[in-house]
């Protein structure tokens, strides 16, 4: 027998990937599926989804207190309470994937929802900017903007899963793509979110508003069109063996739980008999097979994705809450400010948003090619700093950020005082909006480090099956905060207002509000996260280490 007859067959051995299947659920060979050229499909789909999504989001206030003439704090509240539920139903949206549809179906479906959502949306403002004054319009509106939540709420946590799923991080080059496959993700939805913000956020403030909603709906149209596209290419996730993964996790944390808590009426011998016989269990399905040597038990990948990442999720709500700030407050600060670029042209204040973006679009290359490779040399970790030093550097600067925004605020306020402009909210300051830049940047800084590293981190520590969840698990830390922060401005404008009389900290009229204070306690609760996130982060051990030492 020849040489290559013997080799042949190992050669294509290696070459199959394992745990995932093609279209046609036959097994996916390496060189013919998957990596960058599979990714890039998915990378546009969420490039034109974020552009849809910051078509809607980033001016929402300004049509609030606009056209529908809801006051700065009410418009706050409900802009954040939108937001908030958004990043909640993606956890949803993980359960209905990862224990029904699977993920390529569950973006198909949920793209369909998002369509329909925009199309409402559009047809509310259309109405609306031709004087049809009726209570059901905003009726309408509220119910297509929680449409495209529910929309969202599918299709962010399959999307992002389901490019990550195109490397197989058992395979030496593939597990370094896809470390960068988070940065180079978001760098691409930057690039979304500045042509949103710029061109779409002009077309809303000075073209009408229901062009500004139905170019979305087209682009979510294109998107729906490119994710069929690539179905060929795709990779899988075999999951004949794994039904309802999901609801396995639960049940197996609920046996671990009620084991506990038996073993403190049982004798000791018992107990420890019980265990032994556990042990055994666990590492046999119901078919009597030895599972995959690599993964931790049931009981064990249970507590890893209920119990050990509790703690960095409940200490990243403080940045989550610092985040909507950037799309209401700075907004409304920005839209006081003297926003003329050059002659002629006035950056509408919502586009201010584009230098968070740009940031991250400037920021990501530099991490990725420069920063991490420097770091790589000095640690000998392949991803140069770990999830968690990268999430709590992003906290620190977070931190920052809101302390530089009370600054600015206080030289706005100072600024509006020395001119006589307190009581003449509709005059513009004579102050350059571009004093508000910092701020925006850090914001864009303290994405590639928390908000980056944050979806690593979940994606990474959950069991292979659960990843969708995982990935909501980061999208329910930003809708918690969202809500968090709708609370808190509600909370602190009924405190501030003693009476008719008295201006809260978000009054109408912002050079008679207190922001510079909101933003001062905002940085404090960030603080406050920082500490308790490097006390958790001390103790963690990661999820591989964990397996390696069973």
């Amino acid at each position: 027998m020849a040489i290559t007859d013997l080799t042949t067959p190992l050669v294509e051995e290696e070459d199959v990937v394992n745990g995932s299947v093609d279209y046609k659920g036959d097994p996916v060979h390496r060189s013919s599926s998957g990596g960058w050229r599979s990714a890039s499909f998915i990378i546009v789909v969420e490039m034109a989804e974020r552009c849809a999504y910051y078509g809607i989001y980033s001016n929402l206030i300004t049509y609030l207190t606009g056209p529908l003439g809801q006051s700065t704090a009410t418009a706050a509240e409900n802009v954040n309470i939108w937001s908030g539920i958004s990043f909640l139903l993606p956890l949803l949206g993980a359960f209905v994937a990862d224990s029904f549809l699977g993920r390529y179906r569950t973006v198909i479906f949920a793209s369909l929802i998002y369509i329909l959502g925009l199309s409402l949306l559009t047809l509310s403002a259309l109405l609306t900017s031709l004087d049809v004054s009726a209570q059901w319009l905003v009726s309408l509106f509220f119910f297509s903007l929680y449409l495209v939540a529910i929309g969202q709420g599918g299709h962010k946590p399959c999307v992002q899963t389901f490019g990550a799923d195109q490397f197989d991080g058992q395979h030496p080059k593939e597990s370094i793509a896809k470390s960068s496959f988070f940065n180079w993700w978001n760098f691409c939805l930057s690039v979304g979110a500045v042509s949103s913000q710029l061109i779409l956020v002009y077309i809303q403030d000075n073209v009408n508003w229901a062009l500004g909603f139905g170019i979305p709906g087209m682009l979510m149209v294109a998107a729906l069109f490119v994710f069929l596209l690539g179905r060929r290419t795709y990779r899988y996730s075999n999951r004949r063996n794994e039904k309802y993964p999901f609801m396995r996790v639960l049940r197996s944390a609920s046996d671990a739980q009620a084991t506990s808590s038996s073993k403190a009426t049982q004798p000791r011998s018992s107990v420890q008999l019980k265990d032994k016989e556990s042990s055994h269990r666990a590492l046999l399905e119901q078919n009597g097979s030895i599972e995959d040597q690599k993964v931790c038990n049931e009981v064990e990948d249970a507590k890893a994705s209920l119990l050990r990442l509790a703690p960095i999720w409940f200490s990243s709500l403080a940045v989550s809450i610092t985040i909507p700030q950037s799309l209401t407050f700075f907004t409304k600060q920005g839209a006081t400010m003297n926003r003329t670029i050059f002659p002629g042209f006035h950056i509408p204040a919502a586009s201010l948003l584009s230098f968070v973006s740009a940031s991250v679009l400037f920021l990501v290359p530099i991490y990725d090619i420069i920063f991490i490779p420097m770091l790589r040399s000095l640690t000998g970790k392949s991803t140069g700093i770990t999830m968690l030093q990268r999430i709590g550097t992003g906290m620190f600067i977070s931190a920052i950020s809101m302390g530089i925004a009370a600054l600015v605020e206080i030289k706005r306020l100072q600024t509006a005082r020395e001119y006589g402009l307190v009581d003449h909210p509709d005059v513009t300051i004579p102050m350059s909006v571009l004093w508000l830049v910092p701020q925006y940047v850090l914001g864009g800084v303290e994405n590639v480090f928390a908000i980056i590293g944050l979806q690593e981190f979940f994606y990474e520590e959950v069991p292979k099956e659960l990843r969708s969840v995982g990935i909501s698990l980061f999208y329910t830390s930003l809708g918690v905060g969202s809500i968090s922060s709708s609370l808190l401005v509600s909370i602190i404008d009924r405190a501030t207002r003693y009476d008719d009389n008295q201006e809260s900290w978000f009054s109408n009229n912002l050079n008679k509000a207190h922001l510079d204070y909101f933003y001062l306690v905002l940085g404090g609760l960030s603080i406050l996260g920082f500490t308790s996130h490097l006390y958790f982060a001390r103790s963690y051990i990661y999820r591989h280490q964990r397996c390696d030492n069973i």
